[in-house]
């Protein structure tokens, strides 16, 4: 007995270490994307309207693409869906430098989008099944690998930008870099999912069940905070007084990434339902310090909190959706995704409107509301 279970439990760790290498690449290359949004911007002559427009080809890709990953990854495994749809991930990342017009960055955010989404359902049913083979939470350190590879790819924009380098470029390089990375990684990754289909007929989508929908629910109040965040966050700390702008977003995303690190090791201790009740009140809380008191330094300590109240939420969800018993874990990951991600699609915008019709302090004001939100629907989660 002891001799086989040394390496099974070896080959485990070996997955882990592949899919937090996938998660890392997934943030260097959006983050290489984002940070060279204004040269692409310039450089194609958009203004603040017409980029806005554009850029919604990367969230309506990933929309669409939920209910097919999670198909695909029922139907053919999720460690052939995390390998090519990585590969398609990083080598359309240089289009978007090359492209010469408007339409055709938007068709290429649209392909990017697509791509983004299925390698995200697929390397996250990979991590349920390490999580199994484990038996101890890693689904939040592994997300921590996203925001880590995101802030690894912003520096290595600064660094392009610094020495002139075209965006197209700067581009091939990491995909070239990313693309070997994955192929010396995909070794490792788990060759079965946690629930095979046997022959059974997979429906492109399946309407979640009581359970799914109350981690969608969820889902959807934090990432709703997380696109409000994103946004709005930046433009409220200077509307407070801050004199750097960018401050108010770095804050957030700082602890956020911080807490995702942790988050494993808290919910061992704590399990799922207290970590989930004390993030949506970490969210509540930061909130009403940010817009109850509009001072810098409150404001930025509010930031803090609400981001360590977002960071270990949606990996939560993911897991636990991944142990459904109704149907495969890829499947569910694409319904409650579905969800969820309507609610980072509605933030920025529900947020604009109400900003417009009174004022952005009374707008995000609604963030508490989401966080008591998810304090409310985890009392129905069950303990794990």
């Amino acid at each position: 007995m002891i001799k086989t279970a040394v390496p099974a439990r070896t080959e485990f760790q070996a997955a882990r270490l592949s899919v937090s290498t996938f998660f890392f690449l997934m943030g260097l290359c959006f983050a290489s994307w984002a940070a060279r949004i204004p040269d692409i911007q310039e450089h194609l002559d958009l203004n603040a309207g017409q980029l806005g427009s554009i850029l919604l080809g990367m969230p309506l890709g990933s929309i669409l693409s939920l209910a097919p990953a999670g198909w695909l990854v029922t139907r053919i495994g999720s460690r052939r869906v995390t390998f090519w749809a990585l590969l398609l991930y990083v080598c359309v990342l240089p289009l978007l430098g090359f492209v010469q017009t408007g339409w055709q960055l938007a068709g290429a955010l649209f392909l990017y989008g697509i791509a983004g989404d299925i390698v995200n359902i697929a390397v996250n049913t990979q991590v349920v099944g390490v999580e199994n083979g484990l038996r101890k939470p890693i689904m939040s350190s592994c997300h921590g690998l996203f925001s880590l590879g995101a802030f690894a790819g912003s520096a290595l924009g600064g660094i392009a930008v610094s020495l002139k380098i075209q965006p197209g470029y700067h581009f091939l390089a990491v995909t070239a870099l990313s693309a070997i990375a994955a192929v010396v990684a995909v070794r490792a990754l788990l060759n079965t999912d946690r629930r095979e289909q046997n022959g059974e007929k997979t429906p492109l989508f399946v309407w979640p069940d009581k359970t799914l929908l109350l981690l969608g629910m969820i889902a959807f109040c934090c990432m709703l905070t997380e696109g409000a965040m994103a946004d709005w966050s930046s433009i409220y700390f200077k509307q407070s007084g801050g004199l750097v702008s960018s401050l108010g977003y770095t804050a957030f995303t700082i602890t956020m990434a911080a807490g995702r690190f942790f988050g494993d090791w808290l919910t061992v201790r704590l399990g799922l339902k207290k970590m989930l009740q004390f993030s949506g009140l970490a969210i509540a809380i930061g909130m009403l310090l940010a817009v109850g008191l509009p001072l810098p330094n409150v404001v930025i300590t509010g930031f803090l909190i609400i981001g360590l109240g977002v960071a270990v939420v949606v990996p939560l969800v993911y897991s636990e959706a991944g142990r459904s018993e109704t149907m495969s874990a890829g499947i569910a990951l694409a319904a409650v995704s579905t969800v969820g991600y309507t609610g980072f699609l509605m933030g920025p915008p529900l947020i604009g409107f109400v900003a417009e019709a009174a004022t952005l302090r009374i707008a995000l004001a609604l963030v508490i509301a989401l966080g008591l939100g998810i304090w409310l629907l985890a009392r129905k989660v069950r303990n794990v």
